[in-house]
């Protein structure tokens, strides 16, 4: 490496030093001058290169400002995490290394952390500690991943060869979701050839979950899709019976988990999601509760043998050299060592630091709920883990409301839709949330919601 490259490298380093520092201190959102200067980036290709050292001043000068202050303390929207310091480091180590993590032959190191990361994270679940996973971009592609292997077994069991056979001509398999089942479930079953809407969609509660006493009838294969952690509300389907219901009909059990399946990491809070250890595959992002770098989700499969099936690629060139391929679980070949983040957030955290994050989150939001509720907000969910839904009267003035806090910029919450009614999440998601940041981001709620 030359010295220019080093002094390259540095400078990059200490930009995003200085970003993160800044965080405390500016808005969430960007401003709309911020936004319009990105028009600076609408330019034909360049005919001729650039130094670098301009090429990075340029993204720290014009783009930087324009950015969502997602890794501080006062971001709500969208279930997002914010990145762990010993996480930005340890990804920063691993862009360095430059890693190829799709077989052992191609990085031993990566490999092993990938294996060692699985491990802890079925054993920080409480889930088989046996099961087959992979370390994909996010909750999609691991639902995607996960039901690959439910559509390989269920199929198979039948005597039918989907993955080399594919769906012309193969028998029906019936797919059961609550009415509440997150779309990127439904989008995955479209990319599996499965249907968006071909699908028995059963009933839910207030709060958004399965009705245990609304149970059909199962024949045949099936697959059956419950969730731990609606998106709006934080609510859990009631596990132990679907699964109880569902194996008595021999049907597979798939999580949707992608922040919710982390309550089971928390003594104080793994009631909520009691039942989910008795599925067959979990779905879940570690770049959300467990506050790690974007990208990266966790795909999980009791079956580790029907996981591999289903993503099988063989090729005289790729060696099978180790004693775990990870390609061989993952529908990705080439792809980052995601999982030295996750691998870093666990050895720094522990078993007991990890339940003090979910559990202060999901204290955070219960200050929230109190803070609001108290001032006259509407608070529309049971308020039981890190989603607080709140409506501030009708669909426009909840709407101007959560235009004004966004266009203030002490936090950010977005809008949704609740069974009929608009709402604004709240999502405390992030290590970086503190009193103070509640504090202040509460009042600003309650100064917009008085001036609507």
């Amino acid at each position: 490496m030359l010295p220019s490259d080093r002094d390259l490298l540095l400078d990059a380093a200490q930009r995003a030093i200085r970003y993160r520092e800044a965080l405390g201190a500016r808005r969430v959102g960007p401003a709309p001058e911020a936004v319009a200067a990105l028009k600076q980036f609408r330019v034909p290709l360049p005919e001729h290169g650039r130094d670098p050292r301009e090429v990075i001043e340029s993204l720290d000068r014009v783009a930087g400002p324009a950015t969502v202050s997602m890794a501080g303390g006062r971001y709500f929207g969208f279930v997002n995490g914010s990145s762990l310091p010993v996480t930005v480091a340890s990804n920063w180590l691993a862009t360095g290394w430059d890693q190829n993590s799709a077989l052992f032959a191609m990085s031993p190191a990566a490999a092993v952390i990938e294996e060692v990361a699985l491990r802890w994270v079925l054993d920080a679940l409480q889930l088989p500690l046996d099961a087959g996973g992979a370390f994909v971009t996010g909750a999609t592609i691991a639902n995607f991943t996960a039901l690959a292997a439910a559509r390989h077994k269920v199929f198979r069991e039948t005597g039918w060869d989907v993955d080399n056979d594919g769906l012309f001509g193969a028998p029906p398999v019936t797919v059961v979701v609550g009415e509440e089942v997150h779309t990127t479930v439904r989008r995955v079953l479209g990319l599996l050839g499965l249907g968006r809407t071909r699908t028995v969609t059963l009933p839910v509660d207030g709060q958004g979950r399965i009705r245990a006493d609304s149970l059909p009838r199962l024949s045949g294969p099936a697959i059956v899709c419950i969730q731990a952690g609606n998106v709006n509300t934080g609510a859990f389907d009631p596990a132990h019976e679907i699964c109880h219901w569902a194996k008595a009909a021999g049907a597979w059990v798939h999580v949707d988990g992608a922040f919710g399946l982390w309550a089971r990491a928390a003594p104080d809070r793994a009631a909520l999601a009691r039942g989910y250890e008795l599925a067959d595959s979990w779905a879940t992002d570690a770049h959300k509760w467990l506050n790690v770098p974007y990208d990266c989700g966790i795909a999980m499969v009791r079956d580790a043998s029907a996981l591999a099936a289903a993503m099988s690629m063989t090729a005289a060139y790729l060696p099978q050299s180790g004693p775990r391929e990870p390609m061989s679980y993952s529908p990705d070949g080439s792809r980052r060592a995601r999982a030295v983040d996750v691998w870093a957030a666990l050895a720094f955290l522990g078993r007991d630091g990890l339940a003090e994050l979910v559990d202060r989150c999901c204290r955070h939001a219960a200050v929230f709920a109190a803070k609001l509720s108290a001032s006259g907000v509407e608070v529309l969910n049971e308020v039981r883990l890190n989603q607080v839904l709140v409506a501030f009267g009708d669909a426009d003035r909840t709407s101007r409301v959560i235009a004004a806090i966004q266009a203030a910029g002490v936090c950010w919450c977005g809008g949704t839709k609740w069974q009929g009614r608009d709402a604004m999440r709240i999502s405390v998601s992030s290590w970086a949330t503190t009193e103070d940041d509640v504090e202040r981001s509460a009042a600003s709620i309650l100064e917009a919601a008085a001036r609507a």
